[in-house]
């Protein structure tokens, strides 16, 4: 008897609910629920978990470390060389190409262009028909960038400063099963360096030293992987 009431304390809570408001409403409330726990945007492929492995592996948060200068493809310090000179603030645009390299995608970087700066002519650079020529291709939205990156698509994202001369933020994607409210609210996932090294953060935390960028403000931009 016990065991009965313990059973059928669900289903009268159950029943309090739905005598508590009408059918559709109790619908909706049942729907609203499951959606802010819905996967976003697919499941992570075998492509996408190669592809977070491979960015897992660069160890963004002991390199690329702000206020040191680095070699823009190992995030190593580097005081000497064909990187010898001005770029110790942070190297997001230098992390972003050094990925990209990873998987033998070219995005600017040096030598075309010095450190300082970089993430500007990034996005300029891919916007343009050289950005176009090289293979990637603009991405509609959030939803689309974060599914495309589940799916093993080198994906970034960058917000080009309205200042030319005030860096702007780039970051890449990295897969994740967040769900729709979490992704509405918080943008994909991403890993970066910068002020603040992060191997998996979100766009809004992520790009929260920019204003204008999130949400509005940012560009997603891909390209197919081999």
């Amino acid at each position: 008897m016990h065991n009965r009431r313990i059973i059928a304390y669900p289903a009268l809570a159950l029943l309090f609910l739905i005598g508590s408001t009408s059918l559709p409403e109790f619908r909706g409330t049942l729907a609203a629920q499951e959606h802010e726990h819905t996967p976003c945007c697919g499941p992570i492929t075998p492509a996408g978990e190669q592809l977070a492995a491979t960015l897992d592996g660069m160890d963004v948060e002991s390199k690329w470390l702000a206020h040191e200068h680095v070699n823009w493809e190992t995030g190593e310090p580097d005081r000497g060389g064909e990187n010898e000179g001005p770029g110790t603030h942070t190297h997001c645009s230098a992390f972003a190409a050094a990925a990209a390299a990873k998987f033998d995608v070219y995005l600017l970087r040096p030598p075309e262009h010095g450190q300082v700066l970089l993430a500007n002519a990034q996005a300029d650079w891919l916007a343009s028909a050289a950005g176009s020529q090289a293979g990637w291709r603009k991405v509609a939205d959030a939803f689309d960038a974060q599914r495309l990156a589940n799916q093993g698509k080198l994906v970034l994202v960058l917000y080009q400063n309205p200042d030319r001369h005030v860096p702007g933020h780039i970051a890449v994607i990295r897969p994740s099963t967040k769900s729709v409210k979490a992704l509405v609210e918080n943008g994909p996932e991403i890993i970066q360096a910068g002020e603040h090294n992060h191997a998996k953060t979100n766009v809004r935390l992520g790009f929260d030293s920019h204003p204008g960028a999130w949400p509005g403000g940012v560009l997603y931009f891909m390209h197919a992987l081999r």
